[in-house]
């Protein structure tokens, strides 16, 4: 089981807090460093404002060495797909093959309204996400010196030359998630190389997992699909150490909390049902003992 540290920046943090997190991150031995693409927060202030989930990354990209860097998701809703594939293939090269992509198709209306964003019906942007797919996924596909034409309904590209080129071949994975019954399953078979079910329960998650297994298997997809998870997470040396950084990030109920054994428990029934990678979502920013803790005492009882 890979572990991911997984951040929510826009409930409040700075640049200079996400690259504490994510140099210790990388220094405790963590597979991967990910942040929301999120420009509101849901619940506080969330001073001092949102940072740019991509500015982040590549940031982040010349100031680690080894861990992997990506997003939790980003929104097709944000960016048009033509740059967003340019900054992605960017920031690959810039952390010499260290990215990836996830994507969905967005939800927080208010984020939306807040900074003039259009936010079409959920129809339309799954058709917008689908579209943005096959187009991000082209773009790095394209041989140098051949073009690449695409005439959607949302988006028409023409002779563009698909540069630059990301560091990895064919491109950075791309993670899609949720726990839509139909369209998201069929998004992940055709294009993800990762499917994540954040924030829900195991009997839910096994259900997600048997309906993208069954859209792999309907589209003949022979290559497999890597399964993960993702989970808010309060643990403690002692039970009274995990109620209080529970109570702090207001965990009231869900998520991943207890001491480490109890923790290595509940993270072993999602491996069980064939989760490899599982990201563990930080609220608190300024505890990095807690990355200790999951790094010097959960860590070495996964499997």
């Amino acid at each position: 089981m890979r572990l991911c540290v997984f951040t929510e920046p826009q409930e409040g943090a700075s640049y200079d807090d996400l690259l504490k997190v994510a140099q210790r991150a990388e220094e405790c031995g963590f597979d991967g460093f990910f942040r929301s693409d999120h420009f509101l927060s849901m619940d506080t202030a969330g001073l001092p404002g949102p940072t740019d989930a991509w500015l982040t990354l590549a940031a982040l990209a010349v100031q680690t060495s080894r861990i992997r860097l990506g997003t939790l998701v980003s929104s097709a809703t944000f960016r048009l797909p033509g740059p967003l594939a340019i900054a992605v293939a960017q920031a690959d090269q810039m952390s010499g093959g260290r990215i990836e992509l996830g994507l969905g198709a967005g939800w927080f209306e208010a984020e939306h309204a807040a900074y003039g964003i259009p936010f079409p019906p959920v129809g339309q942007r799954f058709d917008r996400l689908e579209e943005q797919l096959e187009i991000i996924t082209g773009l790095w596909r394209t041989p140098v010196g051949e073009r690449f034409t695409f005439h959607g309904d949302h988006y028409q590209l023409t002779d563009s030359p698909g540069l630059p080129k990301p560091a990895q071949t064919p491109g950075p994975p791309v993670i899609i998630g949720g726990a839509g019954p139909k369209r998201t399953p069929a998004l992940a078979a055709r294009y993800a190389d990762e499917f994540n079910v954040p924030f829900r329960p195991v009997d839910q998650t096994r259900a997600v997992y048997g309906r993208v297994r069954e859209a792999c298997a309907t589209q003949g997809r022979e290559v497999p699909i890597v399964f993960s998870a993702a989970q808010t997470v309060a643990c403690g040396r002692t039970p009274a150490e995990a109620k209080a950084r529970a109570e702090r990030i207001g965990l009231t109920g869900g998520g991943i909390t207890g001491t480490p054994s109890e923790v290595v428990d509940q993270i072993g029934q999602y491996a069980d049902l064939g989760a490899t990678r599982f990201f563990l979502q930080f609220l608190d920013l300024s505890d990095l003992d807690h990355l200790d803790l999951f790094a010097s005492e959960v860590a070495p009882q996964l499997p």
